[in-house]
């Protein structure tokens, strides 16, 4: 749905107006069109541990020579007033609280000259019990320190972090796809996150266009919204796309299948034969499941004093009964890939809860619990599995939410803005 203040704000007169008064600023976002450039503009590396930042030091050459790989255009130093697609900050040998003050000094005058829709991601290790407390606060303090830059960003710009296990280097192949995610416009909506890579397990892709080349994925509630936008991303991406959706969307869901050039398959994820037909269907159309996304999840909002069965009830069973079940019926039989990538949809209600929301609320955190329980089982024979917990997206959904609610929270993160389940029209190259 369209979002009038943003396109108001995005005037002339608008932006005047919004400035003299000090409201939020929504810039349109750097998205993702196959064959673009990578970034806007040249790549900063920033060895944290030096106060000069020129050192060259062989955490600093791997990420940097990472970054030439990809055909950047890739600095050591910068000059006052030279414009940066991105600013990658290396924090990973932090020990002591003293040790954050030279980089952020740094980050002082290069901020300025960030591009609209330009990359700030932090590198560094996590905090642990077992190290001492000084040790354990200067690499905590970065999570403080990345969340609330992020926030400061403007013109699109964003900032996350990589947090390395120690012993991982930022040449494993997921640290390297996670850097280049996070420098592109596919994270145009990631903002203030820290992701952390424990493996330098894995491989990189032979086409960075075409990642999931040859492999299979499935979606669920995927006649509309994320769910569709889910599985146009995959197959962009590459994959053979399976969707799932209830009979009454099969239209919907009809004309998805087609657009990704998948197969469909109607069936409401809470019967008890839902795993069973999942798997004869894959087994006889695809041989194999590789990815399995879980975006299946309705709303039915009341707050608890006034809630029904009728309300409480079909949100459990479809939000979190049915993936936890799904999942391990699909794992069990032999379906899913021995390296398979299982994600779950959560949401920020099922981490920070939400007024009138307590049954959706409990099983997006259900969800989570599920997910950190079943990536152990996976992860014996190559697999992940990972939840997602998105903000407020523009869908059908959110729609349906008072105006006034909605139009808080499209203001409420560091992007002033609600995320788009899809990225922009593909646009039609010459030949």
């Amino acid at each position: 749905m369209s979002d009038r203040y943003a396109s108001l704000i995005s005037t002339r007169p608008g932006k005047a107006l919004a400035k003299r008064l000090g409201l939020p600023q929504p810039v349109e976002l750097r998205r993702y069109s196959p064959g673009d450039p990578l970034l806007p503009g040249p790549v900063l590396v920033v060895d944290g541990s030096d106060p000069g930042g020129d050192a060259e030091g062989p955490l600093t050459d791997t990420v940097a020579a990472t970054l030439l790989g990809w055909g950047l255009d890739v600095h050591r130093r910068h000059t006052a007033g030279e414009k940066l697609g991105a600013v990658v900050v290396l924090l990973t040998e932090v020990a002591d609280v003293a040790d954050l003050t030279a980089p952020a000094r740094q980050l002082t005058g290069m901020l300025r000259d960030l591009l609209p829709g330009g990359r700030v991601v932090t590198v560094s290790r996590p905090a642990e019990p077992s190290q001492r407390p000084e040790q354990a606060a200067a690499r905590q303090a970065v999570d403080g320190f990345l969340r609330s830059l992020a926030k400061e960003l403007r013109g699109g710009a964003t900032g996350n972090g990589i947090v390395l296990a120690d012993g991982v280097g930022p040449d494993a192949p997921t640290a390297q796809a996670l850097l280049r995610f996070l420098l592109s416009a596919k994270s145009a909506f990631v903002d203030g996150q820290l992701l952390r890579v424990d493996s330098t397990a894995g491989a990189l892709p032979e086409d960075w266009d075409r990642p999931l080349e040859g492999q299979v994925a499935l979606v669920t509630g995927a006649a509309r919204g994320i769910g569709e936008a889910i599985a146009r991303t995959l197959a962009r991406d590459g994959a053979e796309v399976v969707v799932v959706d209830v009979p009454a969307a099969g239209e919907g869901l009809a004309a998805v299948a087609n657009a990704v050039r998948g197969t469909a398959l109607q069936l409401d994820v809470t019967a008890e034969d839902a795993a069973d037909r999942i798997a004869q269907h894959v087994k006889a159309r695809h041989g194999r499941l590789d990815v399995l996304v879980h975006n299946a999840g309705i709303m039915r909002d009341k707050l608890l004093a006034n809630m029904t069965p009728d309300r409480w009830d079909p949100v459990l069973e479809v939000n979190l009964r049915a993936p936890v079940r799904i999942t391990e019926q699909l794992r069990s039989s032999g379906v899913l890939a021995p390296d398979a990538r299982v994600v779950a949809m959560s949401s920020t209600s099922g981490i920070a809860g939400n007024r009138g929301q307590t049954n959706y609320a409990a099983t997006k955190a259900g969800l989570i619990a599920a997910i950190r329980s079943t990536a152990p089982l996976l992860a014996t024979t190559g697999g992940t599995a990972n939840a997602v917990a998105p903000g407020i997206i523009e869908t059908d959904m959110t729609a349906r939410m008072p105006t006034m609610t909605r139009e808080i929270a499209r203001r409420l993160n560091s992007l002033q803005q609600g995320g788009q389940p899809h990225g922009p029209p593909p646009r039609h190259r010459p030949p």
